[in-house]
């Protein structure tokens, strides 16, 4: 994992560590900074649909998994209370997704967190947006840094 800071890749490292469903799907986390992430997974036999092509629930996956490391990279418990993807290209078996998560406003206890899904090529699958909320606690208990 790389970027970020020696906290950043602690709570990344304390939540994937916890994250049953990332690990199943074969989601890496590559890069953590504050409000950033990049995640990668590659399309399998087993996520594919009726069409052969990747199922959007799993590209959602992955974007919606970047966007939770992004949302929750200071270790302040963060949930979303919506998300909503926008699907541009089919996407075949074997192709590498990557998934970038990028704050874009934060208030309070709110935030908005774009993500951009890109095959190996570069060209954009799909646009996600995910909107957060912070709740009482840390991402990683015990780690520091949570809210009372």
């Amino acid at each position: 994992m790389t970027g970020g800071n020696d906290f950043t890749k602690s709570v990344a490292e304390g939540m994937y560590a916890a994250d049953n469903a990332a690990r199943s799907w074969g989601v890496r986390i590559e890069e953590v900074r504050p409000h950033y992430a990049r995640a990668t997974m590659t399309v399998r036999d087993d996520m594919l649909n009726s069409h052969g092509v990747c199922h959007g629930g799993m590209i959602f996956a992955l974007a919606d998994t970047a966007f939770a490391y992004a949302s929750n990279s200071e270790n302040r418990a963060t949930l979303a209370i919506s998300c909503n993807i926008s699907f541009s290209a089919a996407v075949p078996l074997g192709e590498e997704l990557t998934a970038v998560a990028e704050k874009r406003s934060r208030g309070g206890r709110t935030g908005i967190y774009d993500v951009t899904v890109s095959g190996a090529d570069g060209n954009i699958v799909a646009l996600f947006r995910g909107n957060s909320y912070q709740v009482r606690g840390e991402s990683v208990p015990g780690l520091g840094g949570g809210n009372p």
